[in-house]
């Protein structure tokens, strides 16, 4: 029968603040019962000393809504148990655990004055009463509230880290996504716009192609509905495994040659090179670069043939698009991460790699990728075209 670990789990939040409070009430409580028995005190004196125990050991439940008041509540509060109490209790560890919550919410300014008026107050007490704190204890609580007032500035700071770091994750998620859907439909509805403005201008003149521009417009339709709930899946699924779907890669690479065809361009495809099995994110990214490449040909160059060259070098894929178009002329300006030339300049980048585009001195225009392996492939039996 096996047998089941449990693990010891300490108490946060408000379950901290009460565990502390009780305990440190009971330990007072203690020490004040043995100051009872001893018959030690007036009885006004320790009415007020237990009214003052409880006020302070109940003020830890709000350290965390306002934590400059209880800081300053329970300091004064506890100073005034001292005085009127002989019983050298343990209540001075309230105004410390309300010292820490100060800094650890990043309020230093206040933490310090609270921490200073401490030491302040005990020291006076010390000169005025000569018991038995000594400068030497005084400078031990010095230590221990500077201590303390430290701890709490690098708990803000690992928080505010925290939460810093995971805003920028936040946002390059965002930008991530962006990048997919402008991807994943930009191409395919950018190919349904030429296919069905060819097919209105072939309606009348050539109805066979404009028959076959339609079936394309479906299709492409089609494929663009699936990729939209794939993406859409992808995104719902939280603390859940992977989908099993492969993301798309240069393998599907003929299917987009056969989508710009059908747009009115001639597309070739030239491989050099071993081929061999790309690492998922360079694959992803040269597919996505022939893709938004073939897009802007169609929608803006005006091109008529395009040429794509891959090549598998031994450290590196290089991809090249190269059109016959109007070159940049006729290319809008874009800004940002997740669209156009930009977007394929930051998939290239986030892998160590590099992209270029510009018009050719023949004519055109020309994207040029570099995209680097990382991650050493292993050539395939497929033979260079």
């Amino acid at each position: 029968m096996p047998l089941t670990q449990t693990r010891l789990r300490l108490p946060r939040g408000a379950r901290a603040d009460a565990a502390l409070a009780l305990g440190t009430f009971v330990l007072v409580a203690i020490a004040e019962g043995q100051r009872l028995r001893s018959g030690g005190g007036s009885m006004s004196s320790l009415i007020v000393s237990w009214l003052l125990i409880v006020a302070v050991c109940g003020a830890l439940f709000f350290r965390r809504r306002c934590p400059v008041a209880v800081g300053w509540f329970t300091a004064l509060a506890t100073g005034s148990y001292y005085v009127l109490s002989a019983v050298d209790g343990p209540l001075v560890l309230v105004p410390i655990a309300a010292l820490y919550a100060i800094a650890a919410q990043g309020r230093l300014q206040p933490a310090i004055a609270v921490a200073a008026a401490m030491v302040i107050g005990v020291g006076v007490g010390a000169l005025m009463t000569h018991g038995d704190v000594t400068g030497t204890a005084v400078f031990m609580l010095t230590g221990w509230l500077v201590a303390v007032v430290a701890l709490g500035s690098v708990r803000h700071g690992r928080v505010a880290y925290a939460e810093e770091e995971a805003r920028l994750r936040a946002t390059e998620e965002r930008l991530r996504i962006a990048r997919e859907l402008h991807d994943v439909l930009g191409h395919n509805i950018s190919m349904i716009n030429v296919q069905s403005g060819a097919a209105l201008h072939r309606l009348k003149k050539d109805p066979a192609q404009a028959e076959a521009a339609l079936s394309a417009i479906k299709a492409g339709s089609r494929e663009t509905l699936q990729e939209l709930r794939a993406t859409l899946d992808v995104l719902r699924r939280v603390d859940e495994d992977a989908p099993r779907a492969p993301a798309p890669g240069l393998a599907r690479a003929d299917a987009l040659v056969a989508s710009a065809k059908l747009a009115g361009l001639a597309v070739w495809i030239e491989r050099t090179g071993a081929e061999r099995a790309l690492p998922a994110q360079v694959d992803l990214a040269a597919y996505r670069i022939v893709q938004e490449s073939l897009t802007n040909a169609a929608r803006h160059s005006g091109a008529g043939h395009v040429t794509i060259r891959i090549a598998y070098g031994d450290r590196e894929l290089t991809v090249a698009v190269e059109d016959d178009g109007q070159g940049a002329a006729a290319r809008p300006a874009r800004s940002g991460g997740g669209s156009g030339l930009a977007g394929m300049t930051v998939r290239a980048r986030a892998l160590g790699g590099e992209l270029v585009a510009g018009p050719r001195p023949e004519g055109g225009f020309a994207v040029r990728a570099r995209l680097p392996y990382g991650i050493t492939g292993e050539p395939t039996e497929r033979s260079s075209r």
